[in-house]
């Protein structure tokens, strides 16, 4: 099969091109922009991603007939939205993009896998640029000149000269599309002429089939094959069991029929599995290789892919509790819940990592059992007022070895996996239907050796369990009961369910005819601690509600009083705990001989399975590997984080040390500030942990950084600007800020505070540092009494000393000044080129002039004072010339860490922004944890 992109000009005829071409050859056409607009809508890859980045916009319409609660887009409003805004249309393109060439390429691969096509044509509008040149095997260029092109669009579109004019400037040249195709076909007059650049290319591609071939058939078929429609996406279903393996081939036709071509089972020669996992890699390839060439030959074709499913019983779940606190009393959201889900995953997670050995875990689902709010037992906390919040959640792994040793048997039987699954989940494709899923119900599959169980709700699989009780125990009873072997009391098994009596063979060789109660009253007693073990995990799993219903598939739920005893331990009515078989098959047609059974339920899901492609693996490149993830449908990109083993610590910003230090004997404690956090690039493009994950991306994380160590200097501290000594200068009260000694050090305003400093304020002045903060110069011809006492300028002076002096006049002189400088100010200014600055913040020894104020008031901080308002309060800033967003966390003292694991949001104004944003007068701030 070809692979040709299709791309021109507006105008061109691509259309024109593309409807000839499917009309008369065997070919599939799929426009690029008609499959996004099917992305975009409810239900399908891009919506709720869409749902989630636009939800606030005026883009939405009516509510979707067809799935109720979601809203529809109108496209015009999208439209008219993102090419107004550029960083919307760019997140746009980064949604839809990928989504739509992972959809493409998935298509293109059905068709080849199908072979009923000889070409797959893609038209897109930016196919080149979106580098698709790289993944066809042809890029076909429809050409049309200038006037041409002006032409059409004026007469089908109505378009004027100007935008025709504007709309072509911004499309590529007529070189570079020639330049990067293989293929120029002139369509300049196609449509007139019939094509004839058209029909003369598809000839060449195809060879010997010409126009009109999609009309024809193959010559001749080997008789073999016939029963095999050759229109027909064909699907073979491995079921690995412990005792046997089964193999299906089928397809499916329109939404719901099933039709089973042929079934293969085949029983392991010696215990190659054991409870489901994988002991002999080699001999279960050779019974999978042995299915595969019965079916071949049956058949008369080559399977190469195969579905399989990896059975329940090989879950493990992980119980654990989890708790957020809340600074203040605050009303609890989804987002919090949601929070408070992935915290206990994380948990869970780290939990199964300890106990789990060397092997990785995939968590395919979790269900939350219980909520507690401020300590009390609440069924729903969202709405509710909280300090703290707690759920016991239930979470259950898929271990790595098991997934592992399913493929590695595969690939040894010469098959590659297509696709794959979980047993629960396959018979649930077919036991229960679609429009079931929404109710909350359990599927349990009585085993031989296990019962495995699943419960859904809200249309999808909330909870997984397995109890290691089934089948195989009331067989052995009746193997010790009646002398028989262990075939011969499995045949006992069944025929005590449908007859009124059972006739078998012993070990002797005696026959013997008995009724079928006998066989009942041996196995009630079984039975019963099944079923209760069976209903108490349930309750577990559905967080100790009861279901609404309860489907059994699988042999071992065939024996007498299972369902009934089953709905009397859930407190359900008989009729809603059902044992589902031929029922459930009405939509599946098999080949004659094959008698519809319970049994069959998992490998036919198995198939069913493959087309409905949700609950999978889905394979990412993660920070440069290759990554495996179980895909429950809602994966993102801190789900993939969190499988590769990256620390959470890793993914959220983290604080820098803090220092301690003491404040006249009182303990003080600054925080560290907080770090960046972690850069997350989906696709070549700025993601964040809550983008969702699509098939095949890369992903990239680079880890959060620590803060810096906290920070603090002596003039910020409150005892530096409110502390104060005051003086009788000349009969005149002065107050005079204290000075700091650190470590019995007098220390500057702009030391930076260390870890574990001891700091004092000393309360007391020389008569030289005096006149330095007045700013004046004492009469050095007159004496300087202090106290009555003469003084000179190295005497101390105290709290309500009296100084008289008679002064000169002039300010205080610069080389006293300089002579009394601290050690650390003078090499400062030293080390210094430009001239000193005016400080920012209230200096030790201001070098303001002496003014009424100084001597009436506190000594005002240099500055400039604003108001913002944060988290919706009023806050006021001084004492800086200018301030970022920090400064008011700083202000309010706000404690980044109590987001307790969840994302961090600062806003600026409606709009996000980081810890250095600047802030000015008027501006709203926030901070939210999600």
């Amino acid at each position: 099969m070809h692979f040709i992109g299709i791309t021109g000009g507006v105008g061109a005829g691509k259309s024109e091109v593309l409807s000839f071409i499917e009309k008369n050859y065997k070919v599939e056409v799929l426009h690029a922009d008609d499959l996004a607009r099917q992305l975009e809508t409810p239900g399908h890859a891009c919506y709720d991603i869409i749902r989630d980045e636009f939800g606030s916009e005026d883009i939405w319409g009516a509510y979707d007939a067809s799935h109720p609660g979601k809203l529809r887009i109108e496209w015009k409003k999208l439209s008219d939205l993102i090419y107004s805004d550029d960083a919307k249309r760019e997140r746009l393109d980064q949604i839809v993009h990928p989504a739509v060439k992972e959809e493409i390429l998935n298509r293109v691969s059905l068709a080849r896998k199908s072979g009923t096509v000889d070409a797959f044509f893609l038209e897109a509008a930016l196919l080149l640029e979106e580098g698709y040149d790289s993944i066809c095997d042809e890029i076909w260029y429809i050409y049309a000149s200038k006037e041409v092109r002006k032409k059409r669009l004026k007469t089908s579109r109505g378009y004027s000269d100007q935008k025709i004019d504007a709309i072509l400037s911004a499309q590529l040249s007529d070189e570079e599309f020639r330049h990067r195709c293989q293929v120029t076909i002139d369509n300049s007059y196609g449509l007139e002429r019939g094509f004839p650049e058209v029909k003369r290319e598809m000839k060449r591609l195809l060879g010997a089939k010409g126009e009109g071939s999609k009309d024809k058939t193959d010559k001749e078929m080997d008789k073999s094959r016939m029963a095999v429609p050759d229109d027909r996406e064909l699907v073979y279903s491995l079921d690995i069991g412990t005792r046997n393996v089964v193999g299906t081939v089928g397809y499916q036709e329109g939404e719901d029929d099933f039709h089973v071509l042929a079934m293969s089972s085949m029983e392991h020669k010696a215990r190659a599995m054991l409870d489901g996992q994988i002991h002999d890699i080699g001999m279960v390839a050779d019974i999978i290789r042995r299915v595969t060439d019965d079916l071949n030959e049956r058949l008369g074709i080559r399977l190469h892919e195969v579905c399989i499913a990896a059975a329940g019983r090989v879950l493990r779940t992980v119980t654990t509790r989890v708790e957020m606190d809340f600074d203040e009393e605050t009303v609890v959201t989804g987002d919090d819940i949601n929070t408070l889900d992935l915290m206990g995953v994380d948990q869970a997670q780290r939990d199964i990592n300890l106990d789990g050995g060397p092997y990785r875990f995939y968590c395919v689902g979790y269900s939350t059992m219980k909520y507690y709010l401020n300590g009390e037992l609440f069924s729903n906390l969202e709405g509710h007022k909280a300090t703290r919040i707690e759920e016991v959640i239930i979470v259950t792994f898929l271990p790595e070895d098991v997934v592992d040793g399913l493929y590695s048997a595969v690939e040894r039987a010469g098959l590659s996996v297509m696709n794959m699954t979980l047993e629960p989940i396959a018979a649930i494709s077919v036991a229960i239907p679609k429009n079931f899923r929404m109710l909350n119900i359990a599927l349990i599959d009585v085993g031989a050796g296990t019962s495995d169980i699943c419960i859904t709700r809200d249309g999808g699989i909330i909870a997984y369990g397995m109890i290691p009780y089934a089948g195989d125990e009331l067989t052995e009873v009746l193997v010790q009961a009646f002398l028989v072997d262990f075939d011969t009391a499995e045949q006992i098994k069944k025929d005590s369910t449908d007859r009124d009596e059972v006739t078998y063979n012993d070990i002797m060789g005696i026959s013997h005819t008995i009724p079928s109660e006998d066989v009942w009253k041996l196995t009630d007693p079984v039975m019963t601690k099944i079923t209760d073990a069976v209903a108490e995990k349930i309750t577990e799993l559905n967080g100790d509600k009861p279901v609404a219903a309860a489907f059994v598939v699988g042999g071992g739920g065939k024996v007498h009083g299972f369902c009934e005893h089953l709905a009397k331990k859930l407190g359900v009515v008989s009729e809603r705990v059902a044992l589902r078989g031929e029922e459930v098959m009405k939509n599946i047609t098999f080949p004659d001989g094959v008698k519809k059974d319970p049994l069959l339920v998992t490998p036919i899901g198995i198939c069913m399975n493959y087309y409905e492609q949700k609950n999978n693996f889905i394979m990412i490149h993660f920070n440069g590997e290759m990554m495996k993830l179980y895909d429950n449908g809602h994966l993102k990109v801190v789900d993939a984080a969190m499988q590769s083993g990256m620390d959470t610590a890793e993914l959220f910003p983290r604080r820098g040390k803090e220092i301690h230090f003491t404040v006249n004997g009182q303990e003080r404690m600054v925080r560290g500030h907080e770090g960046e956090s972690a850069k997350v690039v989906m696709n070549g493009h700025e993601a964040s942990l809550n983008t969702v994950l699509i098939p095949n991306a890369t992903v990239t994380i680079t880890g959060s950084t620590a803060g810096e160590m906290g920070s603090l200097r002596i003039e910020n501290l409150e005892e530096f600007t409110r502390a104060f000594v005051s003086f009788i200068v000349n009969g005149t009260k002065v107050r005079c800020p204290e000075f700091v000694e650190v470590n019995g050090v007098l220390t500057p305003g702009n030391y930076e505070i260390k870890d574990g400093d001891d700091i004092e304020t000393r309360s007391y002045y020389t008569v030289s540092q005096l006149a330095q903060f007045m700013d004046v110069e004492p009469d050095p011809d007159h004496q300087i009494l202090v106290n009555k006492n003469p003084a000179d300028m190295n005497t101390l002076i105290y709290e309500n000393f009296s100084i008289e002096w008679t002064l000169t006049g002039k300010g205080f002189k610069k080389e006293e000044e300089e002579a009394e400088e601290l050690p650390d100010e003078k090499e400062e200014k030293e080390n210094k080129n430009e001239p000193e600055q005016a400080a920012t913040n209230t200096p030790d020894l201001p070098a303001t002039p002496l003014t009424s104020e100084a001597f009436a008031d506190i000594p005002k901080k240099a500055g400039n004072q604003i108001q913002v308002k944060f988290n919706g309060d009023d806050v006021t800033l001084s004492g800086r010339l200018d301030y970022i967003f920090a400064d008011v966390l700083a202000a309010v003292n706000f404690d980044v860490n109590q987001a307790n694991g969840r994302i961090v949001k600062t806003m600026k104004n409606g709009a996000k922004c980081g810890y250095a944003e600047p802030v000015s007068d008027g501006d709203e701030l926030s901070v939210e944890f999600f």
